[in-house]
């Protein structure tokens, strides 16, 4: 006999937190999720002096960002797990106190090995951070009323990505401050959060019989990060199409085909395989693979233009984001506010999607003449479609699973997100690599031998040290070469658009996450519940 879940009524059960302390709880995740989200991009406009200073290689440049997203990527499945599992509150804890001991050790670091070995605890504590910030936002707050909160979560992560350039380059720029508060600017906000957690947050404990498979976790982490090294690492330490390459996408797929082997045997699954036959799941992590393409390659590859194309300093370049990141708070809170307002979600999916390719083409007519007024218009468009996407897609794969599997649900999606994102900069980044080469032997012929480094290269070349005609002919190669980047770009965001076509309209839930379990216990739909 299938198990019913009791009617939802919209009153105030015995376990939901008054709004004050919801609000309260609310500014502490918002606190963490900004510098967890910071910490992957605040270092981009400071690794040129971070290198310098600790003596680094070309090598060791690469890998103070990918170790960071490697370890936040691999771990947000198993941060997910556990919130379905043990206590919301102890993980969340957990989480931001790895970042903050990852945070200083970086700070204080005396050479790069153990900067790079501080990269990973710290990318540990911010997988569990933007894993379990939205597990617990849904656990407090119903469906029916999660848009207006879900908005400013989506801002807060769209900032946080596209602002880090600019507080890097004001750091760095700033003699009395330097690069290594890169990292220690996040330990104090960090500390404010669990101090504000440990004050607001309040949820009930489940006490059941756990099993966390181990060897799933293994196996996943393990094929993830095989591939994200593999991407990060194709085209540039070696040729896509290499040994290499098939030594890496073979071993990294076939521990992956492992993993839903034992993922499917599990008692405890840390991706129940099963959330996949939901619709609504399947196609809401589709999107966010093609929304992180478009999120992170998309201000990855516009701080680079404003530097090399428009000769802009680190600060000035960050400073040009700010349409963008207007565009994308903008959009994602009104939405938030409509979608709780009228309960009606669909229309601004659909509507996101669709500026977002909008932003996409406009962006992908840009070159080195374009003018920063039209440029911050097309910047701005592409800022309220992803403002409008990004974390509506977490709120209608939230409000079509169980309340058991929340936890699963929304960490897949993060984690899909994050991996979409760092495979579609390395992929992207391969493809400016060879067109910047391309276009600059056509341009330079034998004057440099055909690249801005010389006999081919594809280094990023010094504009300081360039002669006056070189130097306007490396600016129009890559500007050109990022305008074409975006337009390669394009079919990921149509493709989004489609996927998004397809998701069906739920009514909104009006229970929160919590009290939706509490039903769902009762009428033993929770297994393993007590």
């Amino acid at each position: 006999m299938t198990a019913t879940v009791p009617a939802e009524t919209p009153e105030v059960g015995a376990g939901r937190m008054s709004r004050r302390e919801v609000l309260q709880a609310l500014s502490g995740l918002m606190v963490g999720m900004f510098v967890s989200i910071l910490a992957s991009t605040v270092v981009a406009n400071a690794l040129p002096r971070i290198i310098a200073d600790l003596n680094g290689t070309q090598t060791v440049y690469t890998w103070i960002v990918t170790t960071e997203l490697l370890a936040m990527t691999a771990t947000v499945p198993l941060w997910g797990k556990m919130a379905d599992l043990y206590n919301k509150k102890l993980l969340i804890q957990l989480s931001l106190g790895l970042f903050v001991v990852g945070s200083l050790i970086a700070g204080l670091t005396p050479n790069v090995e153990v900067l790079l070995v501080s990269r990973v605890v710290q990318g540990i504590g911010a997988g569990g951070m933007t894993a379990l910030a939205t597990i617990v936002m849904a656990a407090m707050i119903p469906p029916r009323e999660l848009g207006r909160y879900a908005g400013i979560f989506g801002a807060v992560f769209g900032v946080g990505t596209i602002a880090g350039p600019l507080i890097g380059g004001v750091l760095v720029d700033t003699s009395w401050l330097g690069w290594r508060w890169c990292f220690l600017i996040g330990v104090p906000f960090t500390l404010l959060s669990i101090f504000l957690l440990q004050r607001t947050l309040h949820l009930p404990v489940t006490r059941r019989k756990v099993k966390i498979d181990w060897l799933g976790a293994l196996l996943i982490t393990s094929g993830v990060s095989t591939v994200l090294v593999w991407s990060s690492l194709a085209g540039n330490k070696f040729a896509w199409a290499s040994g290499w390459t098939a030594l890496m996408v073979g071993g990294g797929l076939a521990l992956l085909a492992l993993a839903v082997w034992v993922e499917s045997r599990a008692d405890e699954p840390i991706v129940p395989l099963d959330i996949f036959r939901n619709r609504t799941v399947s196609l809401t992590t589709i999107a966010s693979i093609l929304v992180g393409v478009a999120m992170f390659g998309g201000t990855v590859f516009l701080s680079q233009y404003f530097q090399l194309s428009l000769g802009k300093s680190p600060t000035v370049a960050g400073l040009m984001s700010l349409p963008m990141i207007l565009g994308l708070l903008v959009s994602s809170t009104v939405a938030g506010q409509l979608i709780t307002k009228y309960g009606r979600w669909k229309r601004y999916l659909v509507a996101g999607a669709a500026v977002m390719v909008a932003g996409m083409l406009l962006l992908a007519t840009i070159d080195a003449g374009t003018s920063i007024l039209l440029l911050s218009v097309y910047m701005a468009v592409l800022g309220v479609g992803v403002g409008m996407l990004m974390q509506n897609l977490v709120l209608a794969a939230q409000n079509d699973v169980p309340a058991h599997e929340l936890g699963a649900a929304t960490s897949v999606l993060t984690f899909f997100r994050s991996m979409g994102g760092t495979i579609g900069v390395s992929a992207l980044g391969a493809v400016l690599a060879n067109r910047v080469a391309t276009l600059s032997a056509e341009k330079l012929g034998p004057l440099t031998g055909g690249a801005p480094g010389g006999h081919g290269s594809t280094e990023v070349p010094d504009l300081s040290t360039l002669p006056e005609p070189v130097l306007r002919i490396i600016q129009d190669v890559y500007g050109t070469a990022t305008g074409e980047l975006f337009l390669v770009a394009t079919p990921f965001a149509v493709l989004a658009l489609l996927v998004v076509l397809f998701i069906r309209e739920k009514p909104l839930h009006t229970l929160s996450g919590e009290e939706r379990r509490a039903r769902e216990e009762a009428a033993g739909v929770v297994p393993g519940a007590h």
